[in-house]
C-alpha cells in the first residue's frame, strides 16, 4: 500500500485524517447545526450511493445548508475516499462511507451579525464496520426495548432530515441499555405508536403480511426502502401503518433494517419474545436472502464469521 493512513475529503481536497481538525466554533460541534448520511461497503463497493446522496441533499435543503458542491461532486469524492481506505482494512471487513456537513463556523458574535462571510464544513470520512461486536445479532435476534423517552413530534423537528442532533435517540438507547444491556431502542410516539431507533427502522410480520411505521414519522431509510421493494418482487403483502405494542408483542415475526446492519431479525420486544424467539422467521428469511442476492454477497455470514470460537 502506498499510504498505510486513511484519507478524508475536507473542505476542498483530500488529507490524511490525522491532519484534519473542526474548528470549535463549527457551528455542528456547538449546536448539532448540521446534517449527514452514511452508505456501507460490500467488498469494498458502496451499496446505493447516489440514493443516499440524495437524501443528504433533501437534509441540506431541510436544513438550509448550502455545501458549495453539488450531488455529483460529493460522489466523486465519496468514492475517492472509498478507494483509498478501503484497501487499508483488514480481510473480511468492510466499513461505512458518510458524508457530514455543518452551517460552518460561527461568526464573531453568535448569530453571526457582525458580517462574517461563513461556508460550510464539508467532511467526508470513512471507518470500519464493528462487525465483532454485532455478530451475535444474527445468531440470536436482537432485543428491541421501547422506552420512557418519546421520539421527538415531527411538527417540532422533522425526523426525514437526518441531523447530528441525535439526544433524543440517545436518550432512549441509554435508557434501554439500563433496562437490558446489548438491547436496541425503538422509541415510541405520544400515541405509543413505534417509530424508529438510532439509525434503524423496524418492522414487523404478522399473518404474511409485512408492516413498518409511516414515513412522515421516521428517518426514510434507504435499507427500508429497499426492503419495502424486495417485498413487492416477492409478492409480500407490505404497507406503512401505525403499529403498537400490541402488534410488537403479538407479531410473527419482527426485524430491524439499517445501513449497517441490512435486515436483522429480531427476538424479543421488551422481554416478551417473537413467535417464541426462533429467528430469523421464514419471511425474515426470504428478504434478508434476497437483500444479500442484491448487496453481490451473503452479509449474513460475513457478520457470523466474526462470532469468537466456541461462542
Amino acid at each position: 500500500m502506498a499510504n498505510e493512513n486513511p484519507v478524508v475529503f475536507f473542505n476542498g481536497s483530500m488529507k490524511l485524517e490525522s491532519e484534519v481538525g473542526i474548528s470549535i466554533r463549527d457551528r455542528g460541534y456547538l449546536y448539532g447545526d448540521a446534517v449527514f448520511d452514511a452508505t456501507r461497503t460490500f467488498n469494498g463497493a458502496p451499496f446505493k450511493l447516489r440514493e443516499h446522496i440524495h437524501r443528504l441533499y433533501d437534509s441540506l435543503r431541510y436544513m438550509r445548508i448550502d455545501p458549495g458542491m453539488d450531488p455529483e461532486a460529493m460522489e466523486h469524492w465519496s468514492l475517492e475516499v472509498v478507494a483509498h481506505n478501503y484497501p487499508l482494512l483488514p480481510p473480511n471487513q468492510d466499513m461505512w462511507v458518510m458524508q457530514r456537513i455543518s452551517r460552518g463556523v460561527e461568526g464573531g458574535v453568535p448569530d453571526g451579525s457582525n458580517g462574517a462571510e461563513n461556508h460550510a464544513t464539508v467532511l467526508i470520512e470513512s471507518h470500519a464496520i464493528p462487525f465483532a461486536s454485532r455478530a451475535s445479532l444474527y445468531r440470536d435476534g436482537a432485543k428491541v426495548r421501547t422506552p420512557s423517552v418519546p421520539r421527538i413530534p415531527p411538527r417540532f423537528v422533522s425526523p426525514r432530515a437526518k441531523t447530528h442532533n441525535y439526544l433524543n435517540l440517545i436518550l432512549g438507547d441509554l435508557e434501554a441499555q439500563g433496562v437490558e444491556p446489548g438491547s436496541w431502542a425503538v422509541l415510541l410516539d405520544e400515541n405509543g405508536n413505534l417509530t424508529e431507533g438510532r439509525g434503524s427502522n423496524i418492522f414487523l410480520v404478522k399473518d404474511g403480511q409485512l408492516s413498518t411505521p409511516k414515513g412522515q414519522f421516521v428517518l426514510e431509510g434507504i435499507t427500508r426502502d429497499t426492503v419495502l421493494s424486495l417485498a413487492t418482487g416477492l409478492d409480500i403483502p407490505a404497507m406503512e401503518r401505525d403499529i403498537d405494542l400490541f402488534d410488537a408483542y403479538t407479531a410473527d415475526e419482527a426485524f430491524l433494517t439499517s445501513t449497517s446492519l441490512c435486515i436483522c431479525p429480531v427476538s424479543s420486544v421488551n422481554g416478551t419474545d417473537v413467535a417464541g424467539g426462533q429467528v430469523p422467521g421464514p419471511i425474515t428469511q426470504r428478504l434478508m436472502s434476497a437483500f444479500s442476492d442484491l448487496a453481490g454477497m451473503d452479509y449474513v455470514s460475513q457478520y457470523l464469521v466474526h462470532l469468537p470460537e466456541g461462542a
